[in-house]
């Protein structure tokens, strides 16, 4: 039985099934694993990703979504190369940081928390610095609940017949897209998100010609995704280093379960139907939400403080004492808390959590 039910954007609640697959030991050696699981897993992921499957591949790295980032950045910008990061948030920011510990040249456009990337300051930007030949961004902010317009900004970007990185880490399998007809040459997710699986691995969707041009740029061993890529086609599915087969078992799982709900289109309306209860009932309540709805992303909703005095450790433990994990504000500007749409949790969940939040002292 679920002790409570994770409001969070990752690890998230996820259903007992995909649990359950977790509780088998399983090699790592023979076609049972790498074939038939690893092989249909990176088969299933560009499938999801685009209708152009011919043009794009995947890559299965061991850890947490930001080694996947910092793998992608560390494998492409080459000597010479110059990235563009756009930033709305701390994921934005990471990107910079990553940078800086790789001495990569770049540049960052920030924008404010609340705002979207600005297209038109993008276009302006790459017009006036033909330098750039990378830019990346996220397209769901989970510091704020942002979605960025991914579209738009990717119109630019291949304008300027740039190279385009995208950080889908809380959205791919929740918001439609496909990186084909966007433009995208590397989009980067992780198992813990809206696939609904759980902590261990992440992954990237990689253009096939861009790819080829990674060999031997990166000065790492483990975050070298072409390494990685070229072990995994070489062998069949075979890691370079120890699998987390616990967690590539579950998230087959995870990817049978997402299919079966009527794949992204149905799962994105879910999430639409949560994020809608969830804004009704906290604003018939007072509270209102940092973000403007024709911003806001389906993924995670920012409440500002009710009150001066409102004491959110309290708030928190009532919570979760009735059986609701939410998340603390992530920006500097105003105090806020957060709280999650995505996982295997559904409207019916969303008003209970109204009528726990009613009866919650705060």
């Amino acid at each position: 039985m679920r002790p409570y039910i994770l409001l969070t954007p990752g690890p998230l609640t996820t259903s007992e099934s995909v649990k359950a697959t977790m509780m088998t030991d399983w090699c790592t050696w023979d076609e049972d694993y790498n074939l038939h699981i690893v092989e249909e897993i990176r088969k299933s992921l560009v499938e999801l990703a685009t209708k152009a499957t011919d043009e794009y591949t995947s890559v299965l790295l061991q850890g947490s979504g930001t080694y996947c980032v910092e793998a992608v950045i560390g494998s492409t910008i080459k000597a010479g190369d110059k990235l563009l990061i756009l930033s709305n948030g701390a994921y934005g920011d990471r990107m910079g940081n990553i940078a800086e510990y790789h001495g990569i040249n770049y540049d960052m456009l920030a924008f404010d928390e609340t705002e979207q990337a600005s297209v038109e300051y993008v276009d302006d930007y790459l017009a006036h610095n033909a330098e750039i030949t990378h830019v990346a961004i996220v397209h769901c902010e989970t510091t704020t609940g942002v979605l960025n317009p991914l579209k738009e900004i990717a119109h630019i970007v291949k304008m300027h017949g740039k190279k385009l990185i995208v950080d889908a880490m809380s959205s791919f399998g929740g918001v439609p897209l496909d990186v084909q007809e966007l433009g995208i040459d590397f989009m980067i997710s992780s198992a813990n998100k809206c696939i609904q699986g759980v902590p261990g691995f992440g992954f990237i969707i990689a253009r096939k010609s861009e790819l080829k041009y990674c060999k031997g740029v990166s000065k790492s061993l483990s975050l070298d995704i072409y390494d990685q890529w070229e072990t995994m086609e070489k062998g069949h599915g075979k890691w370079r280093f120890t699998s987390p087969t616990h967690v590539v078992r579950a998230f087959k799982q995870a990817m049978e379960e997402l299919k079966e709900e009527g794949g992204v289109a149905a799962r994105h309306k879910r999430y639409c139907e949560n994020h809608d209860i969830l804004v009704k009932g906290m604003r018939s309540l007072g509270f209102e939400t940092l973000l403007p709805d024709n911003i806001q992303s389906p993924i995670i909703t920012s409440f500002l403080y009710p009150k001066k005095d409102f004491d959110f450790k309290s708030f928190y433990a009532q919570l979760k004492e009735k059986g609701f994990v939410i998340y603390p504000g992530k920006i500097s500007q105003a105090d806020t808390f957060r709280i999650g749409n995505i996982g295997d949790v559904y409207p019916e969940d969303f008003k209970h959590l109204i009528e726990a939040v009613q009866s919650t002292k705060y």
